[in-house]
């Protein structure tokens, strides 16, 4: 068994510093080794304790935790878990935080919520364990094609991503032109997140960025994010393709799943598709990439060099469900390839 994963705690609240540390002190592999309230005291841990990973809040006196996350980034890369409120400034900053280089966020819990901060054991471990390089510079952004540039095909795109997905996705969809395929994405995020990042990703992207809704049409130029929480995104409707949002438990343990949106992929599109996975941790999607790939489907995934977890990239990878494996700032190239309309007509 491998030394446990030695974490630090920052919060300014003593009652949410002490309920994080019950929820990770309930895991044999992980050891709270400190706990501050504030950035300065957080600095002066880090120098005393080296953390292998830090919890960060958000909003705290003195500084608030986006501008320490900088400064850890630049003076001290470190795996950081960013703890927010599950409220719309909340998650803004969050986003801005995994765009920093944050590892992950977890919500803050409700009243009453019967599992309070869900898996964040299983990140801090997964944080602990990666072997990304925090101090990398973010890669130059090249510009995406024209629309005169681009001939879409009749492909559609379907992604998943997890864990460091906010980057990669960002990575991948600046490099789509307006007139990008249709594209259908899940990440795992928390309830309310998503609608901020679709909002985020619709003002970084040339193509229309929004939270899917039931019964929205599949059109080019717009991309899908499945709202985070209570369902499941699927895609459905023949010719007039479609999203769905579908009431079902949790598959692989999330809501939505990446396999459930790649089952009805391949089930509607089968060969006129293009399936992406992304860095994650589990193996949610790779059944059904696999699935796509058996219906014919083109299917990529993300190398363990450009992962921040190389989790469900891993294990589609094993399974056989990824024909290639390209580093994060090629595949939204490559995509594009794919889903390109052939010059004597489309696809």
């Amino acid at each position: 068994m491998s030394a446990p994963a030695r974490v630090l705690v920052v919060d300014d609240s003593p009652t949410m510093r002490g309920l994080i540390t019950a929820v990770l002190s309930s895991d044999p592999e992980v050891n709270v080794i400190g706990q501050a309230g504030d950035a300065l005291e957080a600095r002066e841990a880090i120098k005393r304790l080296n953390p292998d990973v830090v919890t960060l809040d958000i909003e705290m006196p003195n500084m608030n935790g986006l501008d320490f996350l900088e400064k850890i980034m630049t003076l001290r890369p470190m795996p950081v878990i960013m703890v927010s409120t599950m409220t719309h400034r909340g998650a803004e900053a969050t986003l801005a935080a995994l765009e920093i280089g944050a590892f992950d966020c977890v919500g803050k819990p409700g009243p009453g919520e019967p599992r309070p901060f869900g898996d964040l054991a299983e990140k801090v471990k997964a944080a602990a364990r990666t072997q990304r390089q925090f101090s990398q510079p973010a890669a130059a952004v090249t510009p995406p094609p024209s629309v005169a540039e681009f001939r879409v095909g009749r492909k559609i795109v379907a992604i998943g991503s997890s864990t460091g997905g906010v980057e990669a996705l960002i990575a991948v969809l600046q490099k789509f032109p307006a007139n990008c395929p249709p594209t259908v994405i899940t990440q795992h995020m928390p309830p309310t997140f998503t609608k901020s990042f679709a909002e985020r990703l619709n003002r970084l992207c040339a193509p229309v960025v929004q939270e899917a809704t039931d019964g929205a049409r599949l059109e080019i130029g717009k991309i899908y994010l499945a709202p985070g929480g209570e369902r499941h995104l699927q895609v459905s409707g023949g010719s007039a393709p479609c999203c769905r949002l579908v009431d079902r438990a949790p598959v692989n343990g999330h809501r939505p799943s990446v396999d459930v949106l790649f089952d009805s992929v391949a089930e509607l599109a089968g060969r006129n598709a293009v399936g992406v996975i992304l860095t994650g941790m589990g193996r949610d999607g790779a059944a059904g990439l696999l699935k796509m790939r058996h219906a014919g489907a083109r299917t990529l995934g993300q190398n363990e060099k450009t992962c921040v977890v190389y989790g469900m990239p891993r294990v589609a990878h094993e399974l056989g469900a990824v024909e290639q494996q390209l580093p994060l700032t090629a595949i939204g190239e490559e995509i594009l390839k794919l889903t390109a309309a052939r010059k004597e007509g489309t696809e």
